[in-house]
């Protein structure tokens, strides 16, 4: 079905994993033959690939107020966590924009932020076309909060919200659920899920348990984010090539609660205390924003890389790393995760969330016990004494050419929407 018409709406354009995830998955299904387009909310960049619905001076303040109001007031209602909730009070339209209205696939991707409330989502149902939303994170089918950790309240109607301030019974966290139960009752939809773990979460959730799920991964530039001469690579960041590298994406609090930053500081401090570490042989490596106020001490030598903005220099430095550390403690499928592995470095991460659809134990990295730092140290004390280290490269390279690359997921996005024109009442 080549003429097949698809548009993907996204808050923001690669602001973001959502956003990357979004944009990838549009490019490969455009290499397919399919005729993909990129709407977004609201547009930093000046990608021409991506078009917005805020073009005007005055669409474009009303979206900053929208954004800024939602998070504003969300994070006023919230405790001091650092778990983000949305309260989908504010939102726009889309149903007359001519690419939405031309399109034959509507695909969702994350909307929060003032764009599409439940409002909005149930207006979708007008134009009478396959809608497919993907989740990246849990908010699709919680009482606002993103990251759900252990609370289980999604399994009923939500309430007695822990997050916020106000909690009770008909707290604002129930009352979001039922707009939102309101809304699904009114828009038919297909899920699909970027991981087994996502998949599984839909499955327990009161508001949309009943629906289909697909699980079809996120994508990557595989000729983009690819192997490179380790050696080389560790010159290109003046690292002495005999180092053993060690990468991770800096978390801008040591308290951060989502990603563990606790975990790493304390699975290094167990690992240079180890009989057989040379801790002068190994070197830590950070990329990503960093907070001087806040930064943990690393008994290890740590170069700060910053932010990197160019994905070919971001994929060298992968590549000079010999191994990738994420002490993530909820991820649907994280593209950092992704990113190492298909510059074949090998990745050591905590069994949680969609890290283990990507990550095989000691096969293409190590999945330590969740929260468990002296596990996150065994893993990297593994692949330091590692003899063979170049197969589990190899291996990781492999793993996501084979279940990753752009033709295998363009490839299973284009059956599932010929499927659903199909299922289209005549």
């Amino acid at each position: 079905m080549k003429d097949l018409k698809v548009v993907h709406l996204n808050t923001y354009d690669g602001n973001g994993g959502a956003g990357r995830a979004c944009l990838r998955l549009s490019d490969a299904l455009k290499a397919s033959g399919i005729d993909s387009k990129v709407l977004v909310y609201y547009k930093f960049g000046q990608n021409p690939k991506i078009d917005t619905f805020s073009k005007t001076p005055f669409q474009k303040a009303k979206a900053v107020y929208n954004i800024l109001a939602e998070r504003y007031f969300s994070k006023w209602l919230s405790k001091s966590v650092k778990t983000p909730f949305s309260l989908q009070w504010y939102g726009r339209s889309v149903i007359n924009h001519p690419d939405v209205k031309n399109a034959d696939i509507i695909h969702l991707h994350w909307v929060n932020h003032g764009f599409l409330n439940p409002k909005f989502l149930a207006q979708l149902d007008e134009l009478e076309k396959p809608v497919v939303w993907t989740f990246h994170d849990s908010n699709a089918f919680t009482g606002g909060c993103h990251v759900r950790y252990g609370c289980e309240h999604f399994h009923q109607q939500c309430g007695n919200c822990p997050i916020l301030k106000l909690s009770g019974k008909n707290d604002i966290s129930h009352k979001i659920w039922l707009r939102k139960q309101k809304a699904y009752t009114e828009l038919n939809f297909h899920i699909v899920a970027p991981s087994n773990w996502m998949a599984q979460s839909v499955k327990f959730s009161s508001l949309l348990g009943t629906r289909k799920t697909t699980v079809i991964p996120n994508t990557i530039e595989t000729q983009i984010f690819k192997p490179y001469v380790k050696s080389e690579a560790k010159k290109i960041l003046k690292i002495d090539p005999n180092k053993f590298v060690l990468m991770s994406g800096f978390m801008p609090s040591k308290n951060d609660k989502h990603k563990g930053t606790p975990y790493l500081v304390e699975a290094l401090e167990i690992l240079s205390r180890r009989v057989g570490i040379k801790k002068e042989d190994i070197e830590l490596v950070i990329f990503g924003n960093k907070d001087n106020a806040e930064l943990p001490s690393f008994p290890f030598k740590t170069t700060f890389l910053g932010t990197i903005n160019k994905d070919g220099h971001l994929a060298k430095c992968y590549s000079a790393a010999d191994a990738f550390i994420t002490p993530s403690l909820e991820d649907n499928l994280p593209n950092t995760v992704m990113e190492s592995l298909s510059c074949a470095t090998p990745v050591i991460a905590f069994t949680t969330g969609g890290i283990p659809d990507m990550v095989k134990h000691m096969q293409n990295g190590y999945l330590a016990e969740y929260k468990n730092a002296t596990d996150l140290a065994n893993g990297i004390e593994w692949l330091y004494h590692r003899p063979n280290k170049e197969e589990i490269q190899k291996a990781a390279r492999f793993s996501i050419l084979s279940d990753f690359s752009e033709e295998v997921i363009a490839a299973e996005h284009i059956h599932l929407y010929e499927t659903l024109i199909d299922l289209q009442p005549k």
